[in-house]
């Protein structure tokens, strides 16, 4: 089998379970490719594998990171919490909308929607 097939294989069959034996396996295979060509094509499969390794890998442990911004917000004398503790200036009444889990929609918004106040009355 073609190594770049091979790697595309590893790519469609990985699991949580096999990610880290099936990354490893398609380093091996990609240093076996003789050239930029293949390497080429091969690097779609390979980044996939390493993104799928990253994200797996970080829901099966737990975030210290997570933890240590959830307090920040919460501490006492913080003004503006995740926004000030990033360098960012939070006016008096602003809100952390990003203060929600990555993906989670925005609040909802009360009021008109933008494209039906601009509709010619």
């Amino acid at each position: 089998m073609d190594a770049v097939a091979e790697i595309k294989q590893l790519y469609y069959g990985a699991t949580k379970a096999t990610i880290q034996r099936d990354v490893e396996r398609a380093i091996d295979l990609l240093k076996t490719l003789p050239g930029d060509d293949d390497r080429e094509r091969a690097a779609v499969y390979m980044d996939g594998l390493s993104q799928m390794r990253s994200e797996w890998s970080a829901s099966a442990r737990p975030q210290a990171g997570e933890r240590r911004r959830e307090h920040a917000d919460a501490a006492p004398g913080r003004a503006g919490g995740k926004q000030a503790a990033r360098g960012g200036v939070a006016s008096a009444g602003s809100t952390t909308a990003a203060s929600g889990p990555r993906g989670a929609r925005p609040p909802a918004r009360s009021g008109p929607s933008t494209a039906a106040s601009r509709r010619p009355r």
